[in-house]
């Protein structure tokens, strides 16, 4: 009988990273077509980019390196394309392609690839263009006609069915609400995530929203919260193991964003919020077991 170790992410599960990529993939999908009908072929453009580079990055690093070349696990296309839904129509090229890069040779292949990252690498690469490039970065476009406007949440007036149907300023992928939620829906049915993350950022959001007297409907239904509780927030390697851990993970989310968007100088808190709560998932799991391991006996105080 011999013993398997591996890194994250250790999941029960009878399906394979690949079956598992795939399914966040079609998944994507309805964001993806919503992304190119509102915003036009630019989107489509910045989308192909950022998955190609995402996906020769990670091919390119294996072959230099000598390991084992592992992109058919899709891995790095999910982490190309969700780079691609989380930035503006407007990002050029050149920007995209060193998000992709960043995100995989950075963030994700120089801690030992997949399973070994503490950071979620598409949320981290976006950050990084925050960081470098934040007048392209926060310049939206309106999907009608393509002219440059701030967010709903830096100012923009739209009613709850412009929100829920995209109709506003925003991210490729972020703005469609519906999209993402066919998207949600998929990838419970195919029990590709868990529920409680998703519901319980959302949740957390809402009910801080409320006590800020923020309107709740706008701060859930503007920016990205909903694709970052959905995508991101879910990240199989970044988010916690145990159930309560899980819990706290994601409340601290939801919380953080919500004080991000009231009181920090960024209207939007969804990446950093994530970011800092990847960062406390492993001590969350330790401060939070979900049950005695077997075998595992409490030192006598002496």
């Amino acid at each position: 009988m011999s013993l398997i170790l591996s890194t994250a992410p250790h999941i029960r599960t009878p399906h394979s990273t690949q079956r598992l990529m795939g399914n966040v993939l079609i998944s994507l999908l309805p964001c993806v077509a919503a992304g190119i009908y509102f915003f036009g072929w630019a989107a489509a453009l910045v989308l192909a980019v950022s998955t190609a580079s995402a996906v020769l990055a990670e091919f390119v690093w294996q072959k230099l390196t000598h390991k084992t070349v592992r992109i058919n696990d899709l891995s790095a296309a999910v982490t190309g394309l969700l780079i691609g839904l989380v930035v503006t129509p407007k990002a050029p090229w050149w920007m995209v392609m060193i998000a992709s890069f960043f995100a995989i040779i950075i963030v994700k292949q120089l801690f030992g690839g997949l399973g070994d990252n503490f950071l979620n690498p598409a949320l981290t690469a976006r950050a990084v263009l925050l960081a470098s490039w934040p007048a392209i970065m926060t310049t939206h476009v309106t999907p009608v006609d393509a002219v440059t406007s701030a967010t709903p949440l830096a100012g923009y007036s739209a009613t709850t069915m412009d929100l829920l149907l995209g109709k506003v300023p925003g991210a490729i992928g972020e703005t469609c609400k519906i999209a993402i939620l066919i998207g949600l829906a998929y990838l419970l049915i195919t029990r590709t995530i868990r529920w409680e993350i998703p519901v319980f950022v959302v949740g957390s959001a809402a009910v801080m929203s409320l006590l800020l007297g923020m309107d709740v409907l706008t701060t859930v239904l503007s920016g990205g919260l909903l694709f970052g509780a959905v995508y991101m927030a879910t990240d199989y390697v970044t988010s916690p193991m145990k159930r309560w851990s899980t819990l706290v993970y994601s409340i601290g989310v939801g919380v953080m964003i919500v004080l991000i968007r009231k009181f920090g100088a960024y209207p939007e808190g969804v990446t950093y919020a994530i970011m800092l709560m990847n960062i406390c998932a492993p001590l969350f799991d330790r401060m939070f077991p979900d049950r005695k391991l077997y075998g595992h006996k409490k030192e006598a105080k002496a």
